[in-house]
C-alpha cells in the first residue's frame, strides 16, 4: 500500500504516453534552427500555450519551465527579491524548505527576512499586513497548501491585504500540493507568482513551472544559454514538459473525481484509526485542508520505529517532508504549530493519490493498527 502519494505520486497514463511519444519523436534540443530542432520547441511552446490556459497565465511567455519546483520556488524567492529593488522577504514559518533556503540564502546579499505566524490550526494568521512593516519588503511567500499538514492557506485573502497595504509588494504561493484538488490560477490565489511540481500531480520527476503575472520581473538565478526569455538557462527537457502539461490536464479534468475518491479514502482511515488506537490525534482536523493529506500524532510510538515497521508489512508513509534526505527529525512546520519535539517524533503523513484504490483507506487502518498493536 502506497501513501505517500505527498512525496511523489504515480505517473498518470496520459502524462506516460506523452513522454514516451515525445522521447521518440520529439528527442532533439529545443534550441536548434533545424527542422529537428524546430518540431521539438513548436511542441514545447503548444504545451506552453496549453499549461498558461490551466494556470490563468495571461501570456504563454508569462509561464518559465524548471528542472523542479524546488527551483521554482527558489526563482520567485530569489529571483523577485533581487528584481524588487528592495531589501526584505517574508515567508511564513511552515513553508517547504523550498521556500525557506531560498529565502535564508538572501541574506548574503543583505536582505532581512521576516517571518509570517501560524496559528496551532496550521493556518497562517491573519491579518499579515503588520509583519511586513515598512515598505522594504519585496516578496511575500505562503504556499497555498501545507505538504505536511494539508492545511489551505488564505492566500486570496492575504494578497489583498498586501496589495491594499503596499501595491509593490509581490506574492508568491509554491502550489505543489494543491493542483489536484484546487482552483490554481493565478486570479484565484490572487499571487503573482505561481509555483508547480510535475511528479506531484502524475507526471515526471525533473520538471517544473512558474507562473508570473504580466509585469512581474525575476531576475535569473541560473545563467547560461538564455532560454526561457533570459530568465532560466538550460537546455529544455522538452519531454519532461510536455508530459508535465499532459499531467497537468488529466488532473485538472479529473479534479473533483479525485477530491471525492481521496476524500472518502482518508476519512475511513482516520476515523478508523483515531477509533483503534487510544489518543490518536489528527493534525489540524478542524482546519480546511485537502483530502489527501492526513497527518497523525501516535502518542508514545516513535515516528521512526512505526514507519519501519510500516514498511516491513508492505505500507509505505512518511514522516514530515520527504526533502530532508530521509532523515527523520523534527519538524519545523510541527514545532510552528507548538508541538513539542516529544510530539514531533510520534507523528506520521499519509497521502492518498489519484490512483488509490477503493477500500484502500480501510486498509491502510487496519495494517496500521495491527502494527501498533505489536509495538
Amino acid at each position: 500500500m502506497y501513501l505517500d502519494h505527498a512525496a511523489t505520486t504515480t505517473i498518470r497514463p496520459a502524462a506516460l504516453a506523452a513522454l514516451e511519444d515525445a522521447h521518440e519523436r520529439l528527442d532533439r534540443n529545443a534550441s536548434g534552427l533545424h527542422t529537428e530542432s524546430r518540431r521539438a520547441k513548436d511542441a514545447l511552446e503548444e504545451s506552453r500555450e496549453r499549461a498558461a490556459t490551466l494556470v490563468g497565465a495571461d501570456r504563454p511567455h508569462d509561464l518559465i519551465f524548471t528542472g523542479s519546483g524546488t527551483e521554482a520556488d527558489n526563482l520567485a524567492v530569489i529571483g523577485a527579491a533581487l528584481a524588487s529593488g528592495r531589501n526584505a522577504v517574508a515567508v511564513s514559518s511552515i513553508e517547504h524548505k523550498a521556500v525557506l533556503e531560498a529565502a535564508n540564502s538572501l541574506l548574503r546579499f543583505g536582505f532581512r527576512i521576516g517571518e509570517l505566524p501560524v496559528g496551532s490550526d496550521g493556518v497562517v494568521t491573519l491579518p499579515v499586513e503588520t509583519s511586513i512593516g515598512d515598505g522594504s519588503v519585496g516578496v511575500v511567500s505562503v504556499m497555498l497548501v501545507n505538504n505536511e499538514l494539508g492545511t489551505i492557506q488564505p492566500v486570496s485573502e492575504i494578497a489583498r491585504g498586501l496589495r491594499n497595504l503596499d501595491p509593490g509588494v509581490v506574492i508568491h504561493t509554491d502550489a505543489v500540493q494543491a493542483f489536484n484538488s484546487q482552483d490554481v490560477t493565478l486570479e484565484a490565489t490572487g499571487a503573482d507568482l505561481l509555483s508547480l511540481a510535475s511528479h506531484k500531480i502524475g507526471g515526471p520527476k525533473g520538471v517544473g513551472l512558474l507562473a508570473l503575472r504580466p509585469g512581474v520581473r525575476v531576475d535569473p538565478i541560473i545563467h547560461g544559454g538564455g532560454q526561457e526569455a533570459g530568465r532560466r538557462a538550460g537546455t529544455y527537457n522538452v519531454a519532461g514538459i510536455v508530459a508535465m502539461v499532459a499531467a497537468m490536464e488529466a488532473a485538472h479534468h479529473d479534479r473533483q473525481g479525485f477530491v471525492d475518491r481521496t476524500s472518502a479514502e482518508r476519512d475511513t482511515f482516520e476515523s478508523a484509526v483515531v477509533a483503534g488506537f487510544s489518543g490518536a490525534r489528527v493534525t489540524a482536523a478542524a482546519s480546511r485542508r485537502v483530502p489527501h493529506i492526513s497527518h497523525v500524532l501516535f502518542p508514545g510510538v516513535l515516528a521512526e520505529t512505526l514507519l519501519i515497521r510500516l514498511d516491513q508489512v508492505g505500507l509505505a508513509a512518511a514522516a514530515g517532508s520527504a526533502c530532508h534526505s530521509g532523515a527523520v527529525e523534527p519538524s519545523h512546520v510541527l514545532r510552528s504549530i507548538g508541538f513539542t519535539d516529544e510530539e514531533a517524533g510520534q507523528c506520521i503523513r499519509f497521502s492518498f493519490g489519484w490512483d488509490t484504490p477503493q477500500g484502500e483507506g480501510w486498509r491502510a487502518a487496519r495494517c496500521v493498527l495491527d502494527v501498533l498493536s505489536q509495538i
